[in-house]
């Protein structure tokens, strides 16, 4: 039900940098309270864990439109939509790095 992630690289940068941790819930997955503009963090079957911004929802698909900060992000707009299946958890705590 929750995850503690390390964040690698700078897909959310400046907000969340390469070394900061996430806890991850996956209660709002399953009683489905997630909302545009959480962060939320899945599995891609390419490239493994990564942690995105939700800019739309497509709640008759179960679907989500996720966004990086930078133009060179692996996001939807490279990879589509993320199902709510592959949500490990939506962020609800952030631990900047030191």
């Amino acid at each position: 039900m929750l995850n503690i992630l390390k964040v690698t690289g700078d897909s959310l940068s400046p907000d969340y940098q390469e070394g900061d941790f996430v806890l991850a819930s996956k209660i709002p997955v399953f009683l489905s309270t997630i909302r545009e503009g959480d962060v939320v963090v899945f599995n891609h079957p390419e490239y493994g864990v990564l942690i995105k911004k939700v800019a739309i929802i497509y709640p008759q698909s179960r679907e989500y439109f996720v966004i990086g900060s930078h133009g060179h992000s692996v996001d939807s707009r490279r990879i589509g939509n993320i199902r709510r299946k592959d949500i490990i958890g939506k962020v609800i705590w952030h631990i900047r790095r030191p």
